[in-house]
């Protein structure tokens, strides 16, 4: 086969001084035919750590199937991943989103070492789906992502929300301790990512709408038969890919990213979506910013009645059609850009022709006429709190404007401990501070405080600040992200137990009532109570990461 489909794995076998890189490689299986064929790489994120990854193995194997099927050779390895559901709460969160940067890093690393001339990546939790996606854009060779899929339905439709808001009612004595026993046994039935419109099931939907991964890839159970199809087709795409020299940044453009973005907005998906778009463009060397989030937020109605904020769970969209249904709506009304190039080979517009529209029937999602919501519920605001930016999830079940006064906690554990004593009440404002990307150090999310809040019926009662991340599963009324973050001195480092906050989503404010002297004031006797980190890798995170608003990458220039 030409040297042109084996532009990188050409340098590693080809020629006589490259036998002793053959006589590695006939030990893992190559035969001498291999040798002319484009490898492969298949970067599987399999691992007993979380029951979203934990099926990832037999996906790798049908897309290399489908690889070797079609004239190309593969070559399975792995990455890490780490469970944000289990680490939840805890000190080990902060390595889940500093997971994101060296699982991109460690799939940039084999490729580029072992001269891969395509890759397919498979990611089922939510850290390591967009990390799969920033290595693409690194490496710029022909890719397909394929997402692990999501779980089914537990006990009852319950879900690991379901176990998390289960513990702020057990601290209410709503339920008893056999209760939540039985909530926490049943709620996770098995292999998948977390069932409603969370992070992970938000992202596989980005990454689709990106034209990242096939039709229909993000709206798959994980044990299924269609899941196992969707690996193999994806290792019989990358040949296509190879032949025609499609590479991810000739598919991630900047109309592809508002593609993205677009259908963020309308299935109602998680705040991480924009950290994570924010790096993957920053990879892809497109430029993206808050503000493209607001402007596209502008004209993009919510319409997919999903959790955390609506009824339905991910298994039920599936049910109807997933989410290929929904975007040949938005492009008939010019919300998507139907000429963006896919990893199919074809547009999206071409992509979509072949499916058919939701039944009509059914209540998940909206007609675009009668939408939940007639703009986005992802607000991008500013303010004297966050003067370079801040991310709010606010579906207007909450209202649309808070103001309250300030309950203020360094971290998480003293936020947590006030929740669970009662110290929160109707009016208040929580803030948790010094868990930005610099300050946890790793932006640890806020699932455990907000559930317990939920749990307590407070949802609509209290307002939640941070510069931390909020959980895809986390509803409410909640503002994260906010940037300039705590430990770089930003505004929330100088909040004070009983200030008034504002919080406008219509105005898409955000600001604390007192002067610009008294802020002065207070930043000059700030001292940082954040401790300095012992070496290792939160160490080298801390030095390395960008603000919030930049997507909290590691590679900036």
């Amino acid at each position: 086969m030409s040297k042109d489909k084996r532009k990188y794995s050409s340098e590693i076998v080809d020629g006589v001084e490259q036998a002793p890189s053959r006589a590695m490689l006939r030990a893992v299986g190559f035969e001498s035919e291999d040798f002319e064929k484009p490898q492969v790489g298949i970067a599987s994120t399999w691992s007993m750590v979380t029951p979203c990854n934990m099926h990832i193995d037999k996906l790798a194997e049908s897309a290399a199937n489908g690889v070797n099927s079609v004239g190309s050779k593969a070559v399975i390895f792995n990455t890490i991943t780490v469970s944000d559901g289990i680490s939840m709460g805890t000190k080990g969160m902060r390595y889940s989103l500093v997971s994101r940067e060296v699982i991109a890093d460690s799939i940039e690393t084999v490729v580029g070492g072992q001269g891969f001339d395509g890759l397919v990546t498979i990611g089922g939790c939510d850290k390591n789906m967009p990390a799969c996606v920033m290595a693409m854009a690194r490496l710029n060779r022909p890719s397909i992502f394929v997402y692990g899929g999501s779980i089914k339905p537990g006990s009852n439709r319950t879900d690991v929300v379901s176990v998390f808001e289960a513990v702020g009612k057990h601290s209410e004595g709503a339920i008893s301790d056999i209760e939540l026993l039985d909530i926490e046994s049943s709620a996770i039935p098995g292999p998948g990512s977390c069932g409603g419109m969370y992070t992970a099931n938000t992202m596989a939907s980005a990454i689709e709408a990106l034209g990242m991964s096939l039709p229909n890839s993000s709206a798959q159970e994980a044990v299924s038969e269609s899941k196992i199809l969707d690996s193999l087709s994806a290792g019989e795409a990358i040949m296509h890919l190879i032949e025609k020299d499609i590479k991810p940044r000739d598919i991630m453009t900047k109309g592809a990213f508002e593609n993205a973005i677009a259908v963020v907005i309308a299935l109602g998906g998680s705040t991480n979506a924009v950290l994570h778009l924010l790096a993957i463009a920053h990879e892809a060397k497109v430029d993206l910013s808050l503000d493209d989030f607001e402007r596209i937020g502008k004209r993009t109605p919510v319409l997919a009645d999903l959790r955390p904020s609506g009824n339905y769970l991910m298994s039920e969209l599936i049910e109807i059609g997933g989410i290929v249904p929904l975007m040949k709506t938005m492009l008939e009304r010019d919300l998507l850009d139907g000429k963006q190039m896919t990893v199919t080979g074809n547009t999206l517009e071409e992509n979509l022709l072949k499916y058919d529209d939701y039944p009509r029937d059914q209540q998940i999602v909206s007609h675009i006429d009668k939408p939940i919501k007639p703009d986005s519920h992802l607000r991008i605001l500013y303010g004297n709190l966050a003067p370079q930016g801040a991310v709010a999830k606010i579906s207007g079940k909450e209202g649309l404007r808070f103001e309250g006064r300030a309950k203020v906690y360094n971290s998480e554990e003293d936020a947590m401990e006030g929740i669970l004593s009662n110290q929160i009440t109707e009016g208040d404002v929580l803030v948790i501070r010094y868990e930005g990307p610099r300050g946890a150090p790793g932006m640890r999310e806020m699932l455990s405080p907000t559930s317990a809040i939920m749990g307590k019926g407070l949802g609509d009662k209290v307002a939640f600040l941070t510069d931390g991340r909020f959980s895809g599963g986390t509803h409410g009324f909640v503002v994260g992200h906010i940037t300039p973050e705590a430990f770089d001195g930003g505004p929330i480092a100088f909040i004070q137990n009983g200030d008034l906050i504002s919080i406008d989503a219509e105005s898409n404010q955000i600001n604390l009532d007192i002067t610009e002297e008294e802020i002065f004031k207070r930043k000059d006797s700030w001292v940082c109570p954040v401790k300095d980190e012992e070496g290792g890798v939160l160490d080298k995170y801390r030095s390395l990461v960008t603000s919030a608003s930049d997507g909290a990458v590691t590679t900036k220039k």
